[in-house]
């Protein structure tokens, strides 16, 4: 199966290496506006394949070569500023990197499930529907995957429970307004308790990513590993549930914007969208989540004309 990655900085490498050392693309394309990096990261991936299993087609390209694609990781980015504090500084510029690349590469694979990865990933993965008309069916992005993840992990530590075995999501933006949905969180069958230091454990996850930032100046790994699951997911079918960033069409009252529900993924992309019963103050979060994002798309709108 071939994977395009339209990207390949830090997160687009590594992302790239992820899906080579899991095997799941027989072709792997790595698209940038630096070619010579493009290819320097894919030959470099093609040598570290010497010591691994599955063969792997691996090269650098251009975005006419991403044709033929099953799935494509968008995950070009501007500069991050150094003292980024809010991913939505970086929506402006990176709506404008969509309007370059996302049309070229659907009209060379216009069948290709497009992960989108770039951040603010919400007010992205909405310009890039926006940008194609496809399905939403077939644009989704990592959104708050990686959050639930961290804090699962934390509550696992907690439980002193594996944390393959509890069930908890982090829900809305993948930003300062995502909310844990505690009525939902459970391992066993059996409901875990919303208490003010499960509350803390949240807000610490909330801020995991900016606090990796703070100290080495971006983060790749987790991010990474955390689209290699959707594609994975794609690639075998899995019809594996996570929470997405996908189009919200009236679900919990709202509209106009994406946001992250869980949802069952497999390789037709969403392949069902599932709606837990929020209590009201998950709901009412959900909606504060839905005006945060929907500000900055109205904004980046308005700048760019």
């Amino acid at each position: 199966m071939k994977v395009s990655i339209i990207g390949p900085g830090r997160v687009g490498a590594t992302l790239a290496y992820t899906l080579a050392l899991k095997g799941l693309a027989s072709e792997l394309v790595l698209v940038g506006r630096n070619r010579d990096r493009a290819a320097g990261e894919a030959l470099d991936i093609e040598h570290a394949q010497l010591f691994l299993r599955a063969p792997l087609e691996v090269r650098g390209g251009d975005i006419a070569d991403v044709a033929g694609s099953a799935v494509i990781a968008v995950c070009a980015s501007a500069p991050t500023p150094t003292d980024m504090s809010d991913r939505n500084q970086l929506a402006a510029a990176n709506v404008e990197l969509m309007r370059e690349l996302i049309p070229a590469a659907v009209a060379a694979a216009p069948d290709a499930k497009l992960l989108i990865v770039s951040n603010p990933v919400d007010v992205i993965t909405w310009q890039v529907l926006q940008l194609t008309g496809l399905p939403p069916t077939q644009v989704f992005g990592t959104g708050t995957l990686i959050d639930s993840a961290r804090f699962r992990d934390a509550l696992s530590n907690q439980v002193g429970i594996h944390p393959a075995d509890i069930r908890s999501y982090v829900l809305g933006e993948h930003g300062s307004s995502q909310f844990a949905a505690m009525s939902l969180a459970q391992s066993g069958a059996e409901p875990l308790e919303d208490t003010p230091e499960r509350r803390e454990l949240f807000k610490q996850t909330t801020d995991a990513g900016l606090q990796v930032f703070r100290l080495k100046g971006n983060t790749c790994y987790a991010v990474a590993a955390a689209a290699a699951e959707a594609i994975e997911a794609i690639v075998h079918d899995t019809c594996h549930t996570m929470p997405l960033s996908i189009r919200i069409d009236g679900h919990y009252g709202v509209e106009g914007v994406c946001l992250s529900l869980p949802v069952v993924v497999g390789a037709g992309g969403i392949e069902r969208i599932l709606l837990p019963p929020l209590n009201a103050e998950e709901r009412a979060a959900f909606a504060t989540s839905a005006r945060r994002v929907r500000e900055v798309i109205e904004a980046v709108g308005a700048a760019n004309g």
